[in-house]
């Protein structure tokens, strides 16, 4: 069924004019402020992950964000602002890292096309969305990237995954008690959970002080900032994991979210 909330949005014809278009250099030139600078074949991965992202949104809800321009600004920069908190030549030597709540694959899949050294596992509870990404890693050859349906309840106590990452991301709208009880349980000691999120969470923060604590986790960095060139409000925190975190946690499915961990 079509999803009658899509309106059409018109797709470059090829990525010969996707790469010419003035959206696409801007995007280009945001992303040399950080150093990163991408090759025609990770530039085309691109284009064709914003070609299946509208082909696919047009029969299920994805995004809300879906014009080119916002798409390039709000979903792939945002994505890669990422280096800001972990840096690039760190992601350059190929961590593991694994995306939970994916979604429609941000900020997993913009990280696996721009850095093909790291290895990115995309996790999703919905299958549909985990079928977007999969056929979306497989057009776009990335070898990089594995996608796994589950609920990170569950898959935290899988031996396979649990604490076997050098990051564990969230770009979520959870509240961030609740997405490090889904996140830390994924990160070696010695990793990161990195949270992306929208403008000041100094409220949010001291609420979960608490859970990172009992999680095994100490706040290292919080960094607020503009998008280069916008005034799109982000926030980027880093959780050094301190400890293995009890066999406790994460609680069977649905609960971290209605019950958070507090004092």
């Amino acid at each position: 069924m079509k999803n009658m909330n899509t309106i059409e949005i018109p797709i470059p014809e090829s990525f010969e004019v996707f790469k010419e278009m003035f959206h696409v250099k801007h995007f280009c030139s945001q992303l040399s402020q950080w150093d990163i600078h991408l090759s025609d074949l990770q530039l085309e991965q691109f284009y064709l992950y914003y070609k299946e992202l509208v082909q696919w949104n047009a029969v299920m809800n994805l995004t809300t964000i879906i014009e080119l321009p916002d798409v390039l600004t709000k979903h792939f920069l945002d994505s890669l602002s990422i280096v800001l908190i972990c840096s690039k030549s760190r992601l350059d030597e190929g961590l593991s890292v694994i995306d939970v709540g994916t979604g429609a694959g941000f900020p997993g899949i913009p990280i696996a096309i721009a850095f093909p050294k790291a290895s990115i596992v995309l996790m999703d509870s919905l299958a549909k969305r985990v079928r977007f990404l999969e056929t979306v890693t497989g057009r776009l050859g990335l070898k990089n990237c594995s996608s796994v349906h589950s609920r990170a309840e569950d898959l935290a106590r899988n031996h396979e995954y649990r604490e076997k990452f050098d990051i564990a991301t969230a770009r979520a709208v959870a509240d961030l008690k609740v997405l490090c009880e889904y996140d830390l349980p994924f990160v070696k000691t010695g990793g990161e959970f990195i949270a992306y999120k929208s403008g000041k969470i100094e409220e949010e923060l001291a609420g979960a002080e608490h859970a990172i604590r009992v999680l095994g986790g100490k706040k290292e960095q919080v960094i607020t900032f503009a998008l280069p060139e916008t005034d799109y409000s982000r926030t980027l925190l880093s959780i050094r994991k301190l400890h293995v975190t009890s066999q406790k946690y994460p609680r069977k499915a649905g609960l971290p979210s209605r019950e958070p961990i507090q004092l």
